[in-house]
Order: C-alpha cells, then sequence, then structure tokens
C-alpha cells in the first residue's frame, strides 16, 4: 500500500513551502517574532503561530506557521531570550489546490526541524504531504477534531 505521505515530491514540495517562509523571515536565523504562548504535546511546550499566504507552484494558498519551542518546563521569557536555542521543529499547514484531500481540507502537512530539513516518524518516513491520513493519530486526526470545520484550533478564519 502506498503511505499517503512522505514521498519524494511531498518532500520536495515542502521545501517550496520551507523557501516561502524564509521569503517571509517566518523561518531562517533571524524570523520574525511573537510572543510566545503554552503549548501542549506533540507540539512545543511554548508556540508561536503565524498566518500567511504562500505561492507555490502558481497557486497561492492559505499558510498557516507554528513554531514549537522545548523542552518541557522552557519559559516564554527563556524562549524570548534565546529561541534558536529553544526552537525544536516548525509544524506547517499549507491550503493546496481543491482536488489535493478534499476529505480534509486540502490541507498539506509538514514537520520541519529548525534547518529546514523535513522530520521523519521513527519509522523513518518524511512528515510531510496527507501526514497519517487515515490513521488513529497523527496531523490529521488530531485537527480534524478541532471545532469548526477547517481542522485549525487557533481562532484564525479563512475566506
Amino acid at each position: 500500500m502506498k503511505m499517503p505521505f512522505g514521498s519524494k515530491s511531498d518532500v520536495g514540495y515542502a521545501a517550496q513551502i520551507w523557501k516561502s517562509m524564509l521569503d517571509q523571515k517566518l523561518a531562517g536565523p533571524n524570523f520574525i517574532r511573537s510572543t510566545p504562548y503554552e503549548g501542549t504535546e506533540p507540539h512545543g511546550m511554548m508556540l508561536e503561530l503565524f498566518v500567511s499566504k504562500a505561492t507555490i507552484d502558481g497557486y497561492t494558498g492559505d499558510l498557516i506557521v507554528k513554531r514549537n519551542f522545548g523542552p518541557v518546563g522552557v519559559t516564554k521569557e527563556q524562549v524570548l531570550a534565546e529561541p534558536n536555542k529553544h526552537l525544536g521543529a516548525i509544524t506547517v499547514m499549507f491550503r493546496r489546490e481543491k482536488g489535493f484531500d478534499p476529505a480534509d481540507k486540502n490541507w498539506f502537512w509538514v514537520k520541519f526541524l529548525p534547518d529546514g530539513s523535513v522530520d521523519k516518524n521513527p519509522k523513518g518516513m518524511s512528515l510531510a504531504g496527507k501526514v497519517a491520513k487515515g490513521m488513529d493519530v497523527g496531523c490529521i486526526a488530531c485537527h480534524s477534531a478541532a471545532d469548526g470545520e477547517d481542522f485549525v484550533y487557533s481562532p484564525v478564519t479563512f475566506k
């Protein structure tokens, strides 16, 4: 059975998202800052959230970028003082064109490490694409339980 995520194509698409994030200073060594807030697993203990747009392969879609800071016990003050030291991962939702994954609101999911490489699960699969589609745990399973109909836990709304 072909997995719905982690393909070479998914990783290549993720690289284009990363480039857009760098261009917008949503990632990279000099990323723009916001006030971190308390998070929970599987994301970081402190989080920063940004909502933007990105154009990938000629399509412009919604972009949600969540910076995940740790370890357990890290404080807002520590993250503000040394953000790069505490950044564990950057989790991203990018809404692709209609037809990509209609059942899951056409979101493309990716978990980046701070250096821009795509993280892998314990089985060595790259966490990019329709991550954990059809599984009981993972990005899609968790976010499908969010209030509203858009798989988004924050008060962000899209038109």
